[in-house]
């Protein structure tokens, strides 16, 4: 007779129970997350109460709780009250954590008040992957990406979107007090009165919200970027890729090694743009890998003039395109490119075999340009091609030669863009995922940082385990 597979019986006892250690396979990742902490140096590394107080009631070594959020984070549980109950009914979180089940609070501050020391504990990691040689390459994508916050998008304010704000109110205002004129017009009767009384009360209302809206203009003024967030006053409103749209939200940036695709260096910051991310962000990595020469790519929207000269200097070898924001592509003209510059004779031949000379050198938002132009152009048989003024003029920056040089490498290389894409987007495609694409559960820029070091920690983690695996990953950590 075939039979169902059968479970035990609930209420029966065993003479000898089964130990914890039985229900963690040796290839569980969690003892990757048990030995790592315990090869660590939490005093060191700056964490509070790694030593037990004289009096008082006994608190939880922060090694418990450290591994207990590595083992959530790792697990898509970053809420302090999941982990709470995790401790309680899951089996890998009681073999980890002994048994003990701190609650929400405990687990919450914790992760509050350690923000350096957690941050430190993610550039370790990194250090031992380095130990492990998946750096060989001194290799980095640089990319940037737009992270929610827990403040909404009604709760922070700009001086356009206070302003709009404001003539809708206006605008209600005045279409009520004109339903008030026709009232008034009317019969004596209970429904006008009526009317007339709900028709005051919603200006009541709009007016109240007007001056509620003043008071957040004249504090949103003197905040240095002109924009006021009332859940967490770090947040900022930024534009995102789709046309129109935006979020309030943190820009998280990230240097991620090209051959395996972990995390080098990353940081928070609440600036909207990229546009002078690139030298701090190469640099970090070049120290995070310990390397005299690291290789750089990232998009156009980290050109800068100023910060690609502090990775020349840095000894930080950049690939990226430069954008194009000149408007003479549009027009069927000639653009810089289409001149060639001839250094030894300091000119530039323009596509008519012209000599443009120097003239004089300016300064303009903080650069050294020389100006290049030539006084022939009105008698130039492809004039219309390339200048509607009397003159074609150029103007070179002191520090071109690096520019030319990226340029050239682009050239060589364009499959570097490809590898970028490939490179960079994945980790942040996967943290967001793991995330569940909401915000972030803590608030201020010090706390996001840290909750977004333990995302990055989980993420190489789990990268290296794929690697190498978690035998080896073990051994190579006792061995450190």
């Amino acid at each position: 007779m075939k039979r169902f597979v059968e479970g035990e019986d609930r209420s029966q006892s065993t003479l000898f129970p089964e130990r914890l250690d039985d229900y963690v396979g040796e290839d569980n990742p969690v003892r990757v997350v048990d030995v790592f902490v315990d090869e660590l140096d939490l005093g060191g590394l700056g964490f509070s109460r790694v030593e037990p107080l004289a009096t008082g009631r006994p608190g939880y070594h922060p090694s418990v709780l450290l591994k207990l959020y590595i083992y959530g984070y790792l697990n898509r549980v970053q809420s302090s009250r999941r982990l709470e109950r995790e401790a309680g009914r899951n089996v890998e979180v009681m073999w980890l954590t002994g048994r003990l089940a701190p609650d929400h609070k405990t687990i919450a501050n914790f992760r509050k008040d350690n923000g350096p020391a957690i941050r430190k504990v993610c550039a370790q990691f990194v250090g031992l992957c380095r130990q492990l040689n998946l750096f060989t390459d001194a290799s980095v994508a640089i990319d940037g990406s737009k992270f929610k916050a827990v403040n909404t998008r009604d709760k922070n304010f700009t001086r356009g979107k206070i302003k709009r704000r404001m003539d809708q109110i206006e605008e209600s205002v005045d279409r009520y007090l004109h339903q008030l004129d026709s009232a008034d017009r009317q019969e004596p009767s209970r429904a006008r009165t009526m009317t007339t009384e709900r028709l005051n009360s919603k200006i009541e209302t709009l007016k109240n919200e007007m001056l509620r809206l003043q008071r957040l203009e004249a504090q949103m003024l003197t905040t240095p970027g002109q924009q006021i967030s009332l859940t967490d006053p770090d947040a900022r409103s930024m534009a995102t890729s789709g046309r129109g749209s935006g979020m309030v939200a943190y820009n998280v940036q990230s240097a991620v090694d090209t051959r395996h695709h972990l995390i080098v260096a990353h940081e928070v910051t609440n600036s909207g743009s990229d546009r002078s991310q690139l030298s701090g962000m190469a640099k970090q990595a070049k120290v995070a890998l310990k390397t005299d020469k690291l290789d750089v790519v990232a998009d156009r929207g980290y050109f800068s003039n100023l910060d690609l000269l502090a990775c020349d200097k840095a000894g930080i070898c950049v690939t990226l395109p430069k954008p194009m924001t000149s408007g003479n592509k549009a027009k069927s003209h000639f653009g810089k490119q289409d001149f060639r510059y001839v250094k030894e004779e300091d000119v530039y031949i323009c596509p008519a075999g012209e000599r443009l000379a120097y003239h004089y050198t300016n300064e303009e938002k903080g650069l050294t340009l020389r100006r290049y132009w030539i006084n022939t152009c009105q008698n130039c048989t492809i004039k219309d091609q390339c200048t509607t003024g009397k003159e074609r003029r150029i103007r070179r920056w002191e520090h071109e030669h690096i520019l030319e040089a990226i340029q050239q490498r682009l050239d060589e290389n364009p499959q570097k863009m490809r590898l970028r894409r490939e490179t960079v987007e994945h980790p942040f495609g996967t943290i967001k995922s793991w995330m569940g694409y909401t915000h972030f559960q803590m608030k201020t820029l010090k706390n996001v940082g840290t909750e977004m070091a333990l995302h990055v920690l989980a993420y190489n983690l789990k990268r290296v385990i794929n690697i190498i695996g978690i035998r080896p990953l073990i051994a190579a950590m006792r061995a450190a």
